[in-house]
């Protein structure tokens, strides 16, 4: 499989309505992806920048430059993380706590990218490049503090279908939480929009006006004022489960900004693990599935909860299997 898309760049006739549904269609990529290479000035209307919001009459030439140049900025760095399944096409990540995904202002270094870049160099490997400039083989991300199971591609054309599997929702992703408080019900599904909070911009919260958002929960235990549950977020909204088991009132233990408070044994970080993703592996359409088992420090907040969990119920190990 070639290490690029077949065409760097695309080209097509734009349909009326929003910039980034235009650069979608043309460059048959998801809504978010597109938003980002017109961020990245990488999707162009007639030659010119356009918003994502502004508004075409329909006809205008749209291009789209799927492949963007490498960050020389960027510096490979020798950073451990666990691997719980590779082909020559993609990687399953397990990411631990307090690692950055992405570059950002500020955090040039130390991030995962940092460390997939110096994973790539010393395996004379390639990194997908179209999810755009700073992001070698990303194709989601986890907050710095919650750990588990990230995707990151090889080459363009897995990074491509991994974002397309993201942007129709046909990712299957399961976290687990320990949250503070008693759930309403065995098992539900939350649906409610999330935007900015209105009191506190570094939050999310659930608005009016803000995003659809929908997460299915499941109880696994409860036991002294805790409850352990599976969670599958059906959309990907930033601090999308933190925001709404918040809003449920159950929020998670350590997680300070969202009122979960201190976590059992002196916890203080979101008691939030990836622990199960299923996907069509871009090598050949089979189905994959990966686990991984909660960290040590997870692990030992939740022996000290009071939370017996019933045996099978926890992935165990770290690793993956592919369905004939």
């Amino acid at each position: 499989m070639s290490s690029q898309v077949e065409s760097e760049a695309v080209e097509g006739l734009a349909p009326a309505g929003r910039v980034d549904l235009a650069v979608s269609a043309v460059g048959r990529i998801s809504r978010a992806h597109a938003q980002r290479l017109i961020g990245d000035g990488r999707a162009l209307v007639d030659g010119a920048r356009r918003r994502s919001s502004d508004r075409l009459l329909g006809g205008e030439r749209v291009s789209v430059e799927l492949s963007a140049p490498p960050d020389e900025t960027l510096e490979p760095e020798s950073i451990p993380f666990g691997v719980a399944y590779e082909d020559e096409t993609m990687l399953i990540v397990d990411k631990p706590a307090g690692l950055v995904v992405h570059p950002s202002a500020g955090h040039r270094s130390g991030t995962l990218v940092n460390a997939l870049l110096g994973w790539a160099r010393d395996r004379g490997q390639a990194l997908g490049s179209v999810a755009g400039v700073g992001r070698p083989g990303i194709v989601h991300r986890l907050d710095k503090e919650t750990s588990g199971l990230i995707v990151v591609a090889k080459n363009d054309l897995a990074q491509a279908s991994l974002m397309r599997q993201f942007g129709d929702r046909s990712i299957e992703k399961e976290y687990l939480a320990l949250v503070r408080g008693e759930s309403p019900s065995p098992r539900g599904r939350v649906e409610a929009p999330i935007g900015r909070d209105r009191r506190d911009r570094q939050r999310m919260a659930v608005v009016a006006g803000g995003r659809e958002s929908t997460t299915e929960y499941e109880v696994l235990a409860a036991g002294s004022g805790y409850t352990l549950l599976a969670l599958r977020p059906l959309t990907g909204r930033t601090h999308q489960i933190r925001a709404h088991l918040t809003y449920l009132g159950l929020p998670i233990a350590g997680d300070l900004r969202y009122g979960g408070g201190e976590g059992p044994g002196g916890l203080g970080r979101q008691f939030l693990h990836a622990a199960r993703l299923g996907l069509e592996r871009p090598l050949d359409g089979r189905r994959l599935r990966a686990w991984s088992e909660l960290p040590a420090d997870l692990a030992a907040c939740l022996a000290l909860s009071g939370v017996t969990v019933a045996s099978g119920r926890l992935p165990e190990g770290m690793g993956a299997t592919v369905e004939p």
